[in-house]
């Protein structure tokens, strides 16, 4: 097993498997079913799957689609996407994944956060935190799957979650998110340097080194790939992989 846990990330649109640049353009990818079956065959240590359009659609959780990916799954899961309640998290939770990842919620019913980590335990409980750089050069936090602004910085926001009761944080550079060109390692570094919990980098991973920098020059502690396990390379068609284990070993060291 990495010390660095390398993660993918999965983004669930209606019953299918999708990919987006930049959260947009979803490009149709397969059935997640049949991709969970590779990375059990790939030993992937974790998964995490997002639902791109629960929230925008207000609707819970596809919870029949949940439970088909936890009986097939041999590995640790979370789920994002249209957690409003404790009572939609114990759902989940009941079906089999091991963590919770909340986004436009916090924004709506802070106390969420801490609801369910007094329940379930701070290290069940991912805040997700979308992010993108203004005109000025400050990191903005924007909801509802990138679509709201909600005006916060970046780092503030974090620092409050923690507060809260979220045990990790789920950092993503929507400026970065399926470009292939390297993660924001300035964004990561300023999270990581204000909170102490667990910050997993996620968007623009295009190649080994980009991992590695965000590792060490960013401090995340763990790093969450899409393109990279869902495409052949950039600009060529879909297979499902996962990067060498020991080639990421050895530039994690």
């Amino acid at each position: 097993m990495l010390n660095t846990r390398i993660i993918p990330a999965l983004l669930l649109q209606n019953k299918s498997l999708v990919k987006t640049v930049k959260f947009s353009n979803p490009c149709y990818i397969g059935d997640p079913i049949n991709t969970v079956r590779i990375f059990n065959e790939l030993e992937v240590d974790e998964l995490v799957f997002l639902d791109i359009t629960a929230t925008n659609e207000r609707r819970e959780p596809n919870f029949k689609i949940l439970s088909e990916i936890a009986d097939e799954c041999f590995m640790p899961l979370g789920y994002g996407g249209g957690i409003k309640s404790l009572e939609q998290a114990r759902k989940v939770f009941s079906i089999g994944f091991e963590k919770i990842i909340l986004n436009t919620s916090t924004h709506l019913r802070k106390g969420l956060i801490t609801q369910i980590a007094e329940v379930y335990g701070n290290q069940a409980v991912i805040v997700s935190i979308d992010v993108k750089m203004n005109f000025w050069g400050t990191h903005e936090v924007w909801s509802h799957s990138g679509r709201q602004n909600t005006k916060k910085n970046a780092v503030e926001w974090a620092v409050e979650v923690e507060s809260l009761g979220a045990g990790e944080i789920f950092l993503t550079s929507i400026d970065r998110e399926g470009t292939w060109s390297g993660f924001d390692v300035n964004l990561v570094k300023k999270v990581t340097d204000s909170v102490s919990i667990p910050v997993i980098a996620h968007g623009g991973a295009g190649t080994i080194d980009h991992i590695s920098e965000v590792v060490k020059r960013g401090s995340a502690s763990a790093v969450a790939l899409g393109s990279m396990v869902v495409y052949q390379q950039k600009g060529y068609g879909v297979l499902v992989n996962f990067p060498d284990k020991q080639l990421l070993e050895s530039v994690l060291v």
